[in-house]
């Protein structure tokens, strides 16, 4: 069926104050985790999405530059789940949730609006922090998992973002 991990937190969030956007996974997956850094799982498409919406090559680059690239742009990147309990990588089957605390991470930023990829990130973030719903919005997953959503789609939803980055 499936193993069941425990997992804190593992990596710091791609934060700096310069930072308008923050971008909101949910838990890193256990390819993530292996690798060390935010949507490391080959089929993920957070970081083509991101190129595309920004023009770097991501994948072009270590993690240091990847958080740099992304800073740079004033997006910051962190998970909306501090601690769970979850089977392998599936959202779905997240369990006993310890929120991150969002406030005091976008606290002394320039943050004004919070993009969650997809439903579990929103969810974690509205229930635990109803006071920065106004500024959230929940866009759709770039997991595999998301198979009705192709790249020009995502793209699309994912457009949004522009508004609020720095482009070169």
């Amino acid at each position: 069926m499936g193993e069941t991990r425990h997992i804190v937190h593992p990596f710091a969030p791609v934060m700096d104050a310069r930072c308008t956007v923050l971008i909101l996974g949910s838990v890193p997956s256990v390819r993530s985790v292996e690798e060390g850094f935010y949507y490391m799982h080959p089929k993920n498409r957070f970081w083509p999405v991101l190129g595309a919406l920004t023009g770097e090559n991501y994948a072009a680059l270590d993690f240091s530059a990847r958080g740099a690239a992304l800073i740079r742009h004033g997006i910051g990147l962190y998970d909306a789940v501090y601690e769970c309990d979850i089977m392998l990588s599936s959202d779905a089957k997240a369990k006993n949730i310890v929120p991150a605390d969002i406030p005091a991470l976008i606290g002394g930023t320039r943050v004004q609006r919070i993009f969650c990829n997809g439903a579990l990130s929103y969810a974690t973030l509205v229930k635990y922090h109803p006071s920065l719903e106004p500024m959230a919005e929940k866009l759709p997953s770039t997991s595999p998992a998301n198979a009705s959503y192709n790249m020009p789609r995502l793209i699309a939803a994912w457009q949004k973002i522009c508004e609020f980055i720095q482009q070169d």
